[in-house]
């Protein structure tokens, strides 16, 4: 019994998913910063549409390399493993030179022409590529404590690097992304419990930090401060909660007033409540539920263990970043600054999380089959013994 690959057509419905959330968030990002030019100085020479302009030629950008990946034979996929660990390592290292952009009080990007990017992005998807290749290699052993050591400690080195920009959001999804693959990959659920209760001293000591720990009291309680660390989470909840059913109609939100703040990026999901009421809110997280179901369906339709991994893996990034963004919006998890895939304003998330699509629609295109080879009946004859030669000899 053989399995082999059987070539398919692409998932056009994940390519109309993909294209309907790009559009949604074109739309919210041009609705949500079109009124930039009238309340702030430094936008008054360049209308409302500098925002949608810069979107649109990363949406080209990341078109490019989701084409690039669609016709990648899965054998190359194999091959990026070490070449996207090492970029996207080299490129968390340029953070901290001059190539180095600072921006909020953290240095998490780095200045490419003709604008920015950030490093952290680039790492998550490197991440799920070597996760896929180590639990696929025939000599991984699920039930070993050195195999598993291996992958916790490189997700370490990198969230040791994220910190230090700082970014608490990307260090936390990185291991989410981490634990959830090694879990499905069948490791011990024991080492991942011990892992985590060794963790929480860390979490606990960093989130001592003041800024830190605002944003913790501002979640459990934002009305307590509104004014000040609760502010963004009151905004928000006001946005959503205003919009209703049908909500306020495209542009005539009140948000973007210079109220909520980044609501062209981490908080657009308010955003879209406001304009589009609760059926535009419930639209978005529906195609991103069916994005994950795609995703998953793609998964267990390959016969080849990386394959598997990576479409599972990249299909589990987008939707824990989907996830937490709306868990945050809504006042379910502490702020992070985390933008929503597809939708928020920032070339970064885009450009990769188009990278990890192409992977999915390239890997829509192979299904495993089994195939039984043909058993040729043979007529039955008698044994040629040395008895029945001897016999036929001397006969």
């Amino acid at each position: 019994m053989k399995v082999v690959m059987k070539k398919n057509s692409i998932d056009k419905t994940l390519i109309v998913i993909v294209i309907l959330l790009i559009v949604i968030g074109l739309i919210a990002v041009y609705s949500s910063t079109s009124v930039l030019s009238s309340i702030k100085a430094k936008y008054a020479d360049k209308g409302g549409m500098i925002y949608l302009q810069r979107q649109l030629f990363t949406l080209i950008v990341g078109f490019f390399f989701m084409i690039l990946f669609i016709f990648l034979s899965p054998e190359k996929l194999r091959k990026l493993v070490f070449p996207l660990l090492i970029i996207s390592f080299l490129m968390l290292l340029a953070v901290f030179t001059s190539l180095g952009v600072t921006a909020g009080g953290a240095r998490r990007w780095i200045r490419l022409w003709p604008s920015s990017f950030q490093p952290s992005e680039l790492v998550k998807l490197a991440m799920v590529f070597f996760l896929a290749w180590y639990m696929s290699r025939e000599s991984y052993n699920k039930d070993s404590i050195k195999h598993f050591i291996i992958p916790i400690a490189l997700m370490g080195i990198f969230q040791l690097i994220f910190l230090k920009q700082p970014d608490f959001g990307a260090a936390m999804t990185l291991g989410i992304i981490t634990f959830v693959m090694l879990f499905i990959g069948g490791v011990r659920l024991h080492y991942l419990l011990a892992t985590s209760l060794l963790a929480i001293p860390v979490v606990i000591y960093l989130a001592r930090e003041p800024y830190r720990w605002k944003r913790i009291t501002s979640f459990l309680d934002p009305w307590a401060d509104p004014q000040g660390s609760g502010f963004q989470l009151v905004q928000s909840l006001i946005a959503l909660g205003s919009g209703g059913l049908t909500g306020q109609g495209l542009g005539e939100g009140k948000q973007k007033l210079a109220f909520l703040p980044e609501i062209h990026t981490d908080f657009i999901f308010a955003h879209i409540g406001e304009e589009m009421g609760f059926i535009g809110a419930v639209s978005v997280v529906i195609l991103f539920f069916l994005i994950c179901v795609r995703g998953f369906s793609i998964a267990t339709r390959q016969s080849e263990p990386f394959n598997y991994f990576l479409a599972l893996g990249i299909t589990i990034m987008i939707s824990i970043q989907a996830l937490i963004n709306f868990a945050v919006v809504t006042g379910m998890a502490p702020t992070k600054g985390l933008p929503l895939p597809f939708i928020s304003y920032g070339g970064s998330s885009l450009v990769v999380n188009l990278m990890g699509v192409g992977i999915l629609l390239n890997l829509s295109r192979y299904s495993s089959t089994v195939s039984v080879p043909e058993v040729v009946p043979q007529r039955k004859t008698k044994p040629r013994t040395y008895r029945y030669w001897r016999g036929r000899r001397y006969s």
